[in-house]
């Protein structure tokens, strides 16, 4: 079975995408930026697991997310993802405490919009007010 037959006028009208590699402003091979403005390494570290999320009280081993997060940015990572639902904002202040003084080229990406009031359970909590107060 075919699909729909192909405008010719329409489909020449259309500007063909850039491949997705090219779709992100590049520095150079090894960062990109953000927003047009913002640089970072190509390669981030996804912090979830830093204070065991899937478990119930945050840490099995602190010291161990301590010393997890301090070798990424001894290898030069300069992006780090994280959110407050990861540990009820433990993993944020497991972050601080490794991080700080934090590098110049240092960018931690949080999320927020997700609340876990116990353990294994997620969710959607994207009130105005709650959102707000994530920053801080």
């Amino acid at each position: 079975m075919h699909g729909a037959p192909v405008d010719s006028a329409k489909s020449k009208s259309l500007a063909p995408v850039a491949p997705r590699s090219q779709s992100a402003p590049m520095t150079n091979d090894k960062t990109f930026a953000i927003g047009g403005d913002l640089t970072v390494g190509r390669l981030g570290f996804g912090a979830m697991q830093l204070c065991d999320t899937w478990d119930w009280p945050p840490w099995a081993d602190r010291e161990h997310g301590i010393n997890v997060a301090r070798r990424a940015g001894e290898l030069g990572v300069t992006l780090i993802d994280t959110a407050d639902s990861y540990g009820l904002g433990a993993n944020e202040e497991l972050l601080a405490e490794a991080l700080y003084p934090y590098p110049k080229d240092l960018v931690i990406a949080t999320k927020a919009g997700q609340s876990r009031p116990s353990r294994g359970e997620w969710l959607p909590l994207g009130r105005p007010e709650y959102l707000l107060q994530q920053p801080n």
